[in-house]
């Protein structure tokens, strides 16, 4: 087995307290007349430190279960704990606060502001918050040296490739620290090349910040560095391995 994968397993197992879980949770859209059940009494929890991938075919529910663990979406019926706590009663403004300050997303696509530089892009959720202190430039600073972006601060979106674009991303959920990462397809739009040095990093910054990674994917290579690894299909997850 690899070194790189070993290690990853052996630091997730080691993982800490549940930060996100959803139980018994069932999500139904109507479109066009039609009822759809994507998932029915659907459990599932993350804790913290832990790298879990989820698999499946493309409409089985992968991303809106990550929407909903990421308090984007709301689930039709079911619960959905931060920290033990439940989050169905709480207003929009709470959810909010949740997700800005606890939670770090990334998704196939950077959606980088292309009018901000690669250093203004990372700290503009701090800007959201509320203002800027110099600790939260040199965290942001720290941050993109980490992601191996140092020599392109000043650049803007369109001066960057797809898999530094994409770093630049990465760079930007981590600004506030989150316990977990919620990553949708984070390389589904990267080549062979660009999308190793992703995976690569995903797994350093798990490891080295013990920040908890939940990534939805199709890629097969990414989901071998999960300790956990889950299939989507039939409404429910079925446990590959872990």
């Amino acid at each position: 087995m690899n070194d790189a994968i070993q290690t990853a397993r052996t630091a997730s197992a080691a993982a800490g307290s549940p930060l996100v879980s959803v139980e018994k949770i069932q999500k139904i859209f109507v479109e066009t007349g039609t009822r759809i059940e994507l998932f029915r009494d659907l459990d599932f929890t993350i804790a913290s430190g832990e790298f879990v991938a989820i698999k499946g075919a493309s409409g089985v529910g992968k991303s809106t279960l990550l929407h909903i663990l990421g308090m984007l979406d709301r689930p039709t019926s079911g619960r959905v704990l931060f920290k033990g706590k439940d989050t169905n009663g709480l207003s929009d403004k709470s959810l909010s606060a949740i997700r800005n300050g606890e939670l770090g997303f990334v998704f196939q696509f950077h959606h980088l502001l292309p009018d901000l530089t690669v250093k203004e892009n990372v700290l503009m959720p701090k800007r959201i918050a509320g203002g800027l202190r110099r600790a939260d430039e040199e965290r942001a600073l720290e941050l993109i040296r980490m992601v191996g972006m140092d020599h392109r601060l000043k650049h803007l979106p369109a001066e960057l490739s797809g898999g530094e674009r994409q770093r630049i991303a990465l760079a930007r959920a981590l600004i506030n620290n989150p316990g977990i990462l919620l990553c949708d397809e984070p390389s589904g739009n990267l080549d062979v090349k660009n999308s190793e040095h992703l995976h690569a990093l995903l797994l350093d910054l798990n490891q080295r910040l013990s920040v908890a990674i939940l990534v939805v994917t199709h890629d097969l290579s990414l989901a071998a560095l999960a300790r956990r690894v889950f299939m989507m299909e039939g409404g429910g997850l079925r446990q590959e391995r872990g």
